[in-house]
């Protein structure tokens, strides 16, 4: 089957932190997770905004929670693309989030239109897999080129971020293998990444001594290229992101910034306030 951008169609979920997708590519949408206050619940980014959220964090006695969308939520979507033959529903990785499976449900019952994808990673990650298949769907592409991107891109792409603290992550129950550093000190900061679950990479003492880290972890696991993509993405912490975009523009000055984006509700309740980290993949085909 040829595909292109009109007979294909790209579901993100809102952990993607992409909101602005579907404004950008007509056929692209966003499912999207529910944060609860209480019992308030709310639609990431429909009903709370980003800047919403970390205004309320800050003075609620009690954290958040976080809940997938139901399979209903992603049939409405799928259903909404009847136009489109061939739909690609990426997703949160399925050890973080039920997401993946809530998708798959519902695309059991549309039938084998919609191919439903384990990212395997978080946040920016999957909106810009969702960009690359975009532009192979710009020129024309088949099922088994998108086949073999998603596989370049779980075992090539790189992420790398850093919490202000662990709390957050533990709190949720999305720790990982990162638990063993849960009774950690107080200004030490832990460097992780993404493989399934959060997996913990190192400790270093202070935001500086995370950027060197970040330097270190992107020049060694990349080269400078057009075909370097990197996405930047922060919780509450603009002058941090804007401190990893100089490092990026300073290092591998012919790498593309595809996204900068601010952690959604969703993740924010996972990572925390003034988390901050990126990603990167070189998309050579």
């Amino acid at each position: 089957m040829h595909l292109t951008a009109e007979n294909t169609a790209i579901v993100l979920d809102s952990t993607a932190d992409f909101p602005e997708a579907p404004q950008r590519f007509p056929n692209w949408r966003v499912v999207p997770l529910y944060v609860l206050f209480g019992d308030e619940s709310y639609r990431d980014y429909v009903e709370l905004t980003p800047q919403e959220f970390y205004a309320r964090l800050r003075t609620s006695e009690q954290l958040p929670t976080t809940s997938q969308p139901t399979p209903a939520d992603f049939l409405e979507t799928y259903e909404e693309l009847a136009a489109y033959e061939r739909i690609y529903s990426l997703h949160i990785s399925a050890a973080l989030s039920g997401t993946y499976q809530s998708a798959t449900t519902a695309a059991a019952e549309v039938g084998e239109k919609v191919r439903t994808v384990d990212s395997e990673s978080a946040s920016a990650a999957i909106a810009m897999l969702g960009l690359a298949i975009q532009q192979r769907l710009a020129r024309g592409t088949t099922d088994e080129e998108i086949d073999a991107l998603i596989a370049r891109y779980r075992a090539e792409a790189h992420l790398i971020f850093t919490v202000d603290t662990i709390e957050f992550l533990r709190r949720g129950g999305r720790i990982g293998r990162a638990s063993a550093w849960a009774g950690q000190l107080l200004h030490v900061k832990p460097v992780l990444t993404i493989e399934r679950e959060v997996v913990p990479l190192k400790r270093v003492r202070g935001n500086q001594k995370a950027m060197q880290e970040f330097v270190s972890a992107f020049t060694s696991a990349s080269a400078d290229a057009p075909t370097l993509k990197v996405g930047i993405a922060h919780a509450d912490a603009p002058e941090r992101a804007r401190q990893l975009e100089k490092m990026v523009r300073a290092e591998r000055p012919q790498a593309e910034i595809e996204i900068v984006t601010t952690l959604g509700a969703v993740v924010g309740t996972h990572a925390g306030p003034g988390t901050v980290g990126f990603f990167w993949f070189d998309d050579t085909e």
